[in-house]
């Protein structure tokens, strides 16, 4: 048994890929899980799969790229009456063009601005049942592909995607994701609140759905598996090895130094400050 047996964990995105894989080896370890997605029906497989194998778990809708819909989430989940001991955000998408309902473009809105509001709204709860014994955990799925980012242009984060195949915008957003991690670590989760980042792995998963063919199954062809790409994210979530580090980035399950940009604390605090203004809340 772990610190999650009888505790409630929220995986965004997760009826389908690493998501999903996520979700069954937390209620194999006795969590209640919710699966915070978008689709109700694939939802509800995942859901019934988890409980037709004695777990328990539950589905509330989110839309990462509508913040009413984050707000609505967040307070679904806020309301159940179990203690929250792990965020995934894990939720995400590559290879898409077009902006959010509030405007953002899209990839920046969805993987960042989207985990950033529901975070934030969780941090109450995830406080709430943390302890200095057994601390609450948050893990922000981002990427290698962060090494490849220069920067955080300001100008671009709204209106339409730039690029044809959105994979600099995507470099940023994951960019975000640390960044996030490293802010929440200084003292934005609070007491007995830990924050990691991971790379899951180039994994062969459906956030590559809207990469056009050819290009997609080339690109697919050296991936790793669900199966594989969620390890890491577990070993954050559950590993007792870990529970003392916070900010941290993992790259197969061990601490990896981030780019020297996602150690920059001015930039980290920059983009707190401007995502509270753009979600319009106040951590």
């Amino acid at each position: 048994m772990t610190h999650v047996a009888g505790k409630m964990v929220v995986v965004t995105g997760s009826n389908t890929g690493i998501g999903r894989i996520t979700a069954l080896e937390l209620a194999k370890q006795g969590a209640h899980v919710v699966l915070a997605c978008r689709s109700a029906d694939k939802t509800r497989v995942v859901v019934d799969e988890i409980q037709s194998a004695g777990g328990s778990a539950e589905a509330v809708s989110l839309d990462l790229g509508d913040f009413a819909s984050i707000r609505r989430a967040a307070a679904a989940i806020s309301a159940i009456d179990r203690p929250l001991a792990v965020l995934v955000n894990n939720a995400g998408l590559a290879g898409t063009r077009g902006v959010t309902k509030e405007g953002f473009e899209i990839t920046f809105g969805t993987n960042h601005l989207g985990p950033f509001l529901f975070t934030v709204r969780l941090l109450a709860k995830l406080r709430e049942g943390a302890s200095t014994t057994s601390p609450s955990r948050i893990v922000s799925v981002s990427s290698k592909a962060h090494f490849q980012a220069k920067g955080i242009d300001w100008s671009v984060v709204r209106g339409k995607t730039r690029t044809m195949t959105s994979l600099r915008e995507y470099e940023v957003s994951k960019l975000a994701n640390v960044l996030f991690t490293k802010e929440l670590a200084r003292g934005k989760a609070g007491s007995n609140v830990r924050s990691y980042a991971v790379h899951p792995g180039v994994v062969a998963s459906d956030i590559w759905r809207k990469i056009p063919w050819p290009v997609r199954p080339l690109m697919m062809r050296n991936m790793i598996t669900n199966e594989d790409g969620a390890k890491t994210s577990l070993h954050c979530a559950t590993s007792p090895s870990v529970v003392a580090d916070d900010g941290l980035y993992y790259d197969e399950c061990r601490e990896k130094r981030p780019s020297e940009l996602a150690l920059d604390e001015a930039l980290a605090k920059e983009l707190w400050s401007k995502s509270e203004e753009m979600v319009g809340e106040q951590s």
